[in-house]
C-alpha cells in the first residue's frame, strides 16, 4: 500500500502530514504529487472532497521550502486562486497545517471584509497568497500586490469560476503573471471553456482525473433534526447527556464557532476540545491523542481536520453546522461507522440551511430521515418535502434515552 513517504515528500512535510493522522494518500494525491514535485504542469479533474487541496499544497510547500528565503521583504512565490471566501479560508488553513514545520508565510485575501489587515500582511511579505479574484485584482490595481515573482500558480475549482462569472478576471490575472512558472488547474468538470482556458496557460500538463468517494455509507444511520440556531447548543448537550454516545465528533463551519461551542459545552458539564487550523501543532496533537486514547469523548472540528481524524471508536458524528460543500458532509460522516462498526450521523438544520440540506440529499441520492422527537424541533424550518416524513413532534425525548450523564463529566 502506498504511503506519503513513497511520494518523495520531505521530512518536515511528512511530519505535518503524520500529525494530521494521514496514513495513505488519496488517489488524486498519489497521482498528482510526484509529477508536481518533478516540476510538471497539471490538469486535474477532481471534486471537492477528493483530497485535492493537499495534492497541490504539499508539493508547493516543498518547492518553496527547498529554495532559500531571500533577505528583506518576501515576494509572493505561489498564488492560489479560488472562487469563494469559504474555500479560500479552508485552503489557507491547509497551508498552515501542512507547513507547520517550514519557515514560510501565507495569507488569504477576499472581499466582503476590510482590506487594511490584508494590505498590512502583504507589506510584511508573504510566500503564498490564497485569493479570490475580485479582491486580488482590486489590491493589484491599488499597487498593493506584486505578482512579478510568482513561481507556482494554482487555479482551483475552475468550473465554479466560470459559473460565477470570474473567467475574465482569471484571464486578467494570467496576463500579469511571469511567463516562467509551474501551473496547476483543478476543476470538478471539464467543459469546453475550461479546456480552452487550460490550453492557454498549461504547458504539456499531466492529466489526473479521479472520482469522489462513494456518497453512501452503508453502516451509518443518518438523520436530520430541524432546530433553531439559538437552540443547537442545548439540543447537542441534551443528546450527549442522555443518548448512548461513546465518542463524538462535532463539525462546525468556522474556527471561531468551534472555540465558542467548546466553551458552551464546558458550561454544560461536557468536556470537549477543538481542533482546527488556528490551533498550534502541539494542541492539535494533544487533542487527537486524547481522543484516540479514549480520554476525550467529544472533539469539535472544522473541515480542515476532518480527513485526519481516523478513530475506530467514533459512535456519532454531529453536523452542528451543515457544510457549504455537500461532499464535505460525506467526509464528515465517514469518521464514524469504521472498522465494521455501526455509526450514527446527526445533522442539525436551522432556518437558513435548507438549501445545504437539499444539496447533500442530491449528492447522496436519498432524503435523510427526519427526527422531530426533541423538545427544540423547529417545524417552520422543515422544507416542504420533509414536512410529512418525520412523524409527530413530541415534546422532549428523555423517555427513549438512557442516562449517561456521569460519563460526560470532565475526565482528569
Amino acid at each position: 500500500m502506498q504511503n506519503f513517504a513513497s511520494l518523495g515528500l520531505a521530512e518536515p512535510v511528512l511530519r505535518a502530514v503524520a500529525a494530521c493522522g494521514y496514513d495513505t494518500p488519496t488517489p488524486v494525491q498519489a497521482r498528482a504529487i510526484p509529477p508536481l514535485l518533478a516540476g510538471r504542469d497539471l490538469l486535474g479533474c477532481a471534486q471537492t472532497g477528493t483530497g485535492k487541496t493537499a495534492a497541490f499544497a504539499l508539493p508547493v510547500l516543498q518547492h518553496l521550502a527547498e529554495a532559500p528565503v531571500r533577505r528583506g521583504r518576501r515576494p509572493i512565490r505561489a498564488l492560489v486562486l479560488t472562487p469563494t471566501r469559504e474555500l479560500a479560508a479552508q485552503i489557507g488553513d491547509s497551508f498552515e497545517t501542512y507547513g507547520a514545520h517550514l519557515d514560510l508565510r501565507h495569507h488569504v485575501i477576499f472581499g466582503g471584509v476590510g482590506q487594511n489587515p490584508q494590505v498590512r500582511a502583504l507589506r510584511r511579505g508573504i510566500d503564498i497568497l490564497v485569493a479570490c479574484p475580485g479582491r486580488l485584482l482590486d489590491l493589484y490595481g491599488q499597487g498593493h500586490v506584486d505578482l512579478s515573482e510568482v513561481e507556482f500558480f494554482v487555479l482551483d475549482e475552475a468550473d465554479r469560476m466560470l459559473d460565477m462569472g470570474f473567467i475574465h478576471d482569471v484571464r486578467r490575472v494570467l496576463r500579469v503573471l511571469p511567463e516562467r512558472r509551474q501551473n496547476l488547474l483543478f476543476s470538478a468538470t471539464l467543459p469546453k471553456s475550461i479546456v480552452s482556458l487550460a490550453r492557454d496557460f498549461l504547458h504539456d500538463p499531466v492529466h489526473v482525473e479521479v472520482s469522489p468517494e462513494a456518497p453512501t455509507v452503508e453502516r451509518i444511520a443518518q438523520k436530520v433534526m430541524f432546530v433553531g440556531r439559538q437552540d443547537k447548543r442545548r439540543l447537542l448537550a441534551n443528546i450527549l447527556h442522555e443518548d448512548d454516545v461513546e465518542q463524538a465528533i462535532v463539525f462546525t463551519r468556522t474556527k471561531h464557532g468551534a472555540n465558542r461551542l467548546v466553551k458552551q459545552l464546558d458550561q454544560d458539564g461536557i468536556h470537549a476540545l477543538a481542533i482546527h487550523g488556528n490551533k498550534s501543532q502541539a494542541a492539535r496533537t494533544r487533542a487527537l491523542d486524547a481522543f484516540r486514547d479514549g480520554r476525550l469523548s467529544v472533539l469539535v472540528a472544522t473541515d480542515v481536520a476532518s480527513r485526519g481524524i481516523d478513530v475506530d471508536g467514533v459512535s456519532h458524528v454531529f453536523n452542528y453546522d451543515l457544510p457549504h460543500e455537500p461532499e464535505s458532509y460525506v467526509h464528515r460522516i465517514g469518521r464514524t461507522g469504521r472498522a465494521s462498526r455501526k455509526g450514527i450521523a446527526i445533522a442539525f438544520c436551522d432556518h437558513d440551511e435548507g438549501d445545504r440540506l437539499r444539496g447533500i440529499e442530491r449528492l447522496i441520492g436519498q432524503p435523510i430521515e427526519v427526527d422531530p422527537d426533541h423538545r427544540w424541533h423547529a417545524a417552520d424550518a422543515v422544507p416542504s418535502k420533509h414536512a410529512r416524513s418525520g412523524g409527530s413532534n413530541r415534546s422532549g425525548s428523555g423517555g427513549r434515552r438512557r442516562s449517561r450523564h456521569a460519563s460526560w463529566r470532565r475526565r482528569h
